[in-house]
């Protein structure tokens, strides 16, 4: 069964091209599309996306405004936002928001697939391009961040497989990585949760750029 996808991206071109890009993959079905930010709520009513791909810069309402407006309503539909970038400071505010994705403008269709297929099966990813300007450009952001508590100690194993995902890997691809299990990772993963006091793996990325871990 294909993925259905709906995008949300105000420049036409970019989201026709985005389009024609999905329709070369036997695995995804573009389903909807809509223009802004506002539209994204009555747009997954309307389509009943799987996953959402969303624009971070639009007119009248962002894709991070978008994400809260989802949330507000409980709408748990993965959504990975698209940026280039000059999008630094809203990055960390997606993920804040609750983006389960992201992904440069540039992706290729490989990429592009990969990361939908990732998300709509639970998984996060943030592409390595993007957490490394996070991370070249967090001194600027860290300073406004407030109530951030010390987490507890990791563990040099810990903190290994905190590193790879924040590069985006996967249980699989970090098992394969570090030579071990993928229910050794998946105990690891859980525990890193655990220590720094967050629901997901893109919340404990966040925490430990803001706490200087990574």
């Amino acid at each position: 069964m294909k993925i259905r996808v709906m995008l949300a991206e105000d420049q036409n071109l970019v989201r026709q091209g985005i389009c024609s890009l999905l329709e070369l993959s036997e695995n995804i079905d573009v389903v909807g599309q809509v223009e802004d930010g506002s539209e994204v709520v009555s747009g997954i009513e309307k389509y009943n996306p799987d996953v959402l791909l969303l624009d971070i810069r639009m007119p009248k309402m962002s894709g991070i405004e978008a994400l809260h407006a989802m949330n507000s309503k409980s709408i748990n539909v993965p959504a990975i936002i698209l940026t280039t970038f000059d999008d630094n400071r809203l990055v960390l505010q997606g993920l804040e928001a609750g983006a389960k994705g992201f992904l440069l403008k540039d992706v290729s269709l490989d990429s592009l697939v990969n990361a939908i297929e990732k998300v709509h099966q639970g998984e996060t990813l943030v592409q390595p391009a993007i957490t490394e300007r996070i991370l070249k450009g967090l001194s600027s952001f860290a300073s406004e961040v407030e109530g951030i508590q010390p987490a507890s100690e990791l563990s040099t194993k810990e903190l290994e497989v905190l590193r790879l995902m924040a590069g985006g890997y996967s249980n699989r691809e970090i098992s394969l990585a570090t030579h071990k299990s993928e229910g050794t990772v998946k105990n690891q993963v859980s525990s890193i949760l655990e220590k720094l006091d967050v629901r997901d793996r893109t919340q404990a990325v966040l925490r430990a750029i803001n706490l200087g871990i990574i």
